[in-house]
């Protein structure tokens, strides 16, 4: 690089920022989902062996927010198309969690409505944003 010439910044701040917000909602989202899944097992009947399978699915969801988070931020920060899109194929299983907790779970309260709702648009909104992040890094690149 020629002295006095700087490289463009490619990250997407938008990106980043909704990575934040989105990681700090999912700490919300997770808590109240375990503690809906302990109420409604406590409330209401829930038939055998839904009770373990919605625990584990909403650990699993867990950890693949965080794999996905950290991917979705460092492919940001590092201009990285592949951890981007690393980030955005792990986003599709936890939509796909998301929509499980959203209609197919035992009970189904209108809080977990709500709650799935947003999340799924936090993850939609953070898609559209990796997809044009890529595409910079893309376009940038050749």
């Amino acid at each position: 690089m020629a002295a006095g010439r700087r490289a463009a910044v490619l990250s997407s701040v938008p990106l980043q920022l909704l990575l934040y917000l989105g990681g700090v909602y999912f700490l919300f989202y997770f808590l109240s989902t375990l503690l809906m899944i302990i109420y409604k097992s406590q409330v209401l009947s829930f038939p055998d062996g839904l009770l373990a399978l919605d625990l584990s699915l909403l650990l699993l969801m867990a950890v693949l927010e965080a794999v996905r988070l950290y991917c979705g931020v460092r492919g940001n920060l590092q201009e990285s198309e592949l951890w981007v899109g690393g980030g955005l194929a792990v986003a599709l299983i936890s939509a796909l969690l998301c929509v499980y907790f959203l209609l197919w779970q035992a009970f189904v309260l209108r809080a977990d409505i709500i709650m799935s709702a947003v999340q799924l648009t936090v993850l939609a909104l953070q898609g559209v944003l990796g997809l044009a992040a890529i595409a910079s890094f893309a376009s940038a690149n050749s």
